[in-house]
């Protein structure tokens, strides 16, 4: 019996290091993204991604399929675009906040599972969200072009 309660433990390990990873690659990718939409100003493109993961969650609370939590959802991505569209007037760091914001929200869902079947999907978009919001922040300190 105790060896039976070892093994869940390594599969919960294995099974977040794949999100993770991923995460880490989309984070990367999120933060380069003011390249690849070069005729945009870097704070819509960085408004555009918030507004996109925070709506995320609406589709998880409809397959959910309970009242509360599409409700809840919907409140807080309401939020998040809110975030998002102050952003878009070129306040960068409002966009690191907002991803930090969404990050931490993410670790909340993992902890709590209040929305069902999602559980590979906020270790991955709570590591996006952290690195994106770090490679922002230190491409902001350091005034790179990326964001001019």
């Amino acid at each position: 019996m105790t060896g039976t309660a070892a093994v869940p433990a390594r599969t919960e390990h294995r099974s977040s290091r794949t999100p993770v990873v991923w995460g880490v690659v989309v984070g990367v990718l999120q933060a380069a993204a003011p390249l690849a939409f070069f005729w945009l100003e870097p704070a819509t493109v960085g408004a555009l991604g918030l507004a996109l993961i925070a709506a995320i969650y609406i589709g998880f609370a409809v397959a959910d399929g309970r009242r509360h939590v599409l409700v809840a959802e919907v409140a807080v991505a309401s939020v998040f675009v809110v975030v998002a569209a102050a952003a878009a007037t070129g306040a960068l760091w409002l966009i690191v906040a907002g991803l930090v914001g969404h990050g931490v929200k993410d670790l909340w869902q993992h902890h709590t599972g209040f929305v069902a079947g999602t559980r590979w999907w906020p270790p991955f978009c709570a590591t996006v969200d952290f690195v994106a919001a770090a490679l922002i922040a230190v491409a902001i300190t350091a005034d790179l072009p990326l964001l001019s």
